[in-house]
């Protein structure tokens, strides 16, 4: 793969963040494949990945989500991959935090989030 100017780097890594905004298992799949295949073609330490979910999105960090899934997370985790969850939502479902997988960060609001990472420079990649 050529990358552009400048070439991602640790000191300089490529920005991406993804929205996790559906819980339907197809979408969740395609969404952790992809993340999949990014960290593949990309130097280790040269690319941050940071996945917010909020609204029905949400739902794929529960604990009794799809087990496969869940694990995928997981190993996405050890590769520092982000995820951050919206209290908002979890607020409007009446969800606890010992109902979601560990590890996960929260913000009081997941699209401010997104919307604050775009500002910054963040690269929108969200498959479809």
């Amino acid at each position: 793969m050529k990358f552009a100017d400048p070439k991602p780097t640790f000191e300089n890594p490529r920005r991406v963040v993804m929205k996790l905004n559906r819980s339907d298992l197809d979408y969740v799949k395609h969404l952790l494949g992809t993340i999949y295949n990014i960290l593949k073609e990309y130097p280790s330490d040269s690319l941050k990945v940071v996945v917010i979910a909020y609204g029905p999105g949400m739902r794929a960090l529960r604990r009794d989500f799809n087990k496969k899934e869940l694990e995928r997370i997981k190993s996405l985790m050890n590769y520092d991959v982000e995820f951050i969850g919206c209290l908002n939502t979890m607020a409007t479902m009446k969800w606890k935090k010992d109902e979601f997988i560990d590890n996960i960060d929260y913000v009081q609001a997941g699209v401010a989030e997104l919307i604050e990472k775009k500002a910054s420079g963040w690269i929108d990649a969200t498959p479809y």
